[in-house]
């Protein structure tokens, strides 16, 4: 197979503008879940959510082009002819709700084939793009899929973008599972009540390592290894032993060709659901045994961004490799029992070699990454 890397990455979430700013408040344990202002709260169990600051409507109506303009402003030069995949699970929901509040809106808005048209736009990408819905797994899964494709030599260069939007839509439906927090998300916490809803996007451009190299691209850290797999348990919960998630892992494991034991530090997807983290902990103490690998979740900082919060913790995650550092575990007051000596309210150091990024979705959906620096060949 070949070589992939990662050679540009941004991000746009509650805690700023790009992911240098993002990545340093994220460090010092700062919070973006905040009042929500959006819309009225007061028929709702929770009310807050990791809205990104000033996020108006932009071209068209949506604020999902203004997330857009923000996430690949300043973005690296994309190769005309790289694969464009879109992962978001709703797009521009927010003129769905106008729709049926009565305004007249462009049906085409709603499909996903208008943002890969802006994508387009704003990147100078030619060929197809196609949107990867996967829930909250489909960031990770779009990631897969284009490195996949250059690993196996179908391609040389991707493009991955992922964003969501904090919408009363989404909202009422996972008020209505019971799934919110009554105040802000606690991951792996034993006192977690839920999760938080955030929005953000993120971009990554993944290159052939030759091709990124003959155009003396900064390689930011490698793929080396991705995998996907479905528990089939439930439509909203996860199999309570993990077993989709270990599939996943095992597979990115098969691809990057390593052992277990060579994951240093984990990027959990951590919700603070009480079903989610227990399965992810019982998934991890299966696969490292009693070997206690340091891991964190962003989603008591950055709330739970849905399709794009696979692309926003990867490119966190370069980060991670390149300072050694797992961000704190925002909220974390008390571990759950298997998560002591794992996870801390503190910025935790590990060897930064090797890291695992994890999520999960409604329908039983898992998917894994595996990074590394680039010394780590």
């Amino acid at each position: 197979m070949k070589d992939v890397v990662i050679c540009a990455a941004s991000a746009v979430t509650a805690l700023g503008d790009s992911l240098g700013e993002s990545w340093a408040r994220l460090l010092r344990g700062e919070c973006g879940i905040r009042p929500l202002e959006r819309f009225e709260t007061s028929g709702y169990f929770s009310k807050v959510a990791a809205c990104v600051p000033d996020l108006e409507p932009g071209r068209g109506g949506s604020r999902l082009t203004t997330l857009l303009e923000r996430t690949l402003g300043g973005f690296a030069e994309v190769p005309p002819e790289s694969l464009l995949f879109l992962a978001t699970t709703k797009g521009e929901i927010d003129l769905l709700e106008l729709e049926r509040r009565g305004a007249e809106i462009d049906p085409r808005r709603l499909l996903s084939e208008t943002v890969l048209g802006e994508i387009r736009r704003r990147t100078g990408v030619k060929g197809p793009g196609v949107n990867v819905n996967a829930a909250c797994a489909s960031a990770t899964l779009a990631l897969g899929r284009g490195a996949a494709a250059i690993a196996c030599g179908d391609a040389d260069a991707a493009l991955v973008v992922c964003c969501d939007l904090v919408s009363e839509f989404v909202f009422s439906g996972f008020s209505a599972l019971k799934a919110l927090s009554s105040d802000r998300c606690r991951p792996f916490d034993a006192g977690r009540d839920g999760l938080s809803l955030g929005e953000g996007g993120a971009a990554l451009l993944l290159m052939e390592r030759s091709r990124a190299d003959r155009e003396g691209r900064p390689v930011l850290c490698r793929l080396l290894g991705w995998g996907a797999a479905g528990d089939a348990h439930h439509i909203t919960a996860p199999a309570r032993d993990g077993c989709g998630l270990i599939l996943a892992v095992k597979r990115a494991l098969q691809v990057a060709g390593i052992e277990a034991q060579r994951v240093d530090g984990i990027s959990a997807h951590g919700t603070g659901t009480v079903f989610n983290d227990l399965m992810e902990l019982t998934a991890f103490r299966t696969l490292f045994g009693d070997r206690k690998v340091p891991l964190h979740s962003v989603k008591g900082a950055l709330g739970h961004t849905l399709g794009a919060a696979g692309g926003i913790e990867a490119a966190l995650a370069i980060r991670s490799l390149e300072s050694g550092l797992l961000p704190p575990t925002v909220g974390l007051r008390h571990p759950e029992p298997g998560g002591e000596g794992c996870v801390s309210a503190e910025a935790l150091t590990f060897p930064g070699r090797i890291l695992l990024s994890t999520n999960s979705g409604f329908g039983g959906i898992n998917g894994a990454l595996l990074l590394s620096r680039e010394e780590a060949r």
